[in-house]
């Protein structure tokens, strides 16, 4: 059983049996923390709307990092960041593989945007959270970079094809309009997912409502959020 909180925009918070899992936790209230559990805390990058610098004061096991969260001294001081939490911070780019906690495996790919994504393993589950690996297309961007970031996309995206995960955070963003279904629909189509939480939706969530209605074969896929603080059991 996987308990999840969503915490606003794309951040979640995830209990599983032997671990605690926080996800770009950016905004809203973090729900009591389980005692007993070893908490690992991931940040994807540095944008502000991914990554708060009140993560490094919490007990976690270790922090892993988007190579773009620089922990120079200077990061360090600013953000309030002690010696045994730097201690256990982890900055990662795309193509790693790690075991933070045994029994837990972590992969990352690079991101379209900036940072990371994270493909997470533990107790026979796995989690994917895209960060921003998305297929940004902008309406009036220039032809040439959106061809370019559709190429990275699917490149980046490889290594998720045929994978089977159990619930995947993708990001879902309206300011894109339609060309925000992209991203969702190559995910949904080229992995394994059995289900899929909506993210980065800048509180919009009626936009996951328009997705479904273009594409209703995702509709026992993709579950919709409808606030900050929902929370979801999936077994």
């Amino acid at each position: 059983m996987m308990r999840i909180s969503f915490l606003g925009h794309s951040g979640f918070l995830l209990e599983l049996p032997s671990a605690t899992l926080l996800f770009d936790w950016s905004e809203g209230e973090l729900p009591t923390l389980r005692p007993g559990r070893p908490l690992l805390v991931f940040a994807s990058h540095h944008h502000e709307d991914h990554f708060r610098p009140a993560i490094f004061q919490l007990g976690a096991a270790a922090f892993l990092l988007g190579k773009d969260v620089r922990m120079s001294a200077r990061n360090r001081e600013r953000w309030g960041v002690s010696p045994e939490a730097a201690a256990r911070c982890v900055t990662l780019g795309g193509g790693r593989r790690l075991e933070p906690l045994p029994g837990v495996r972590v992969e990352t790919l690079t991101s379209t945007d900036e940072g990371v994504a994270f493909l997470v393993t533990a107790d026979g589950q796995t989690v994917f959270h895209a960060g921003d690996l998305n297929w940004w297309h902008w309406e009036g961007e220039d032809v040439s970079w959106n061809t370019e970031m559709a190429l990275h996309f699917q490149e980046f995206t490889a290594p998720l094809r045929g994978r089977h995960i159990d619930l995947a955070m993708l990001p879902l963003d309206p300011r894109l309009g339609r060309d925000g279904f992209r991203g969702p629909r190559y995910f949904l189509e080229l992995a394994d997912i059995a289900r899929a939480l909506p993210m980065h939706q800048w509180q919009d969530f009626g936009f996951t409502a328009k997705f479904l209605e273009e594409f209703p074969q995702f509709a026992g896929r993709v579950v919709p959020i409808s606030h900050v603080g929902q929370e979801f059991l999936l077994p």
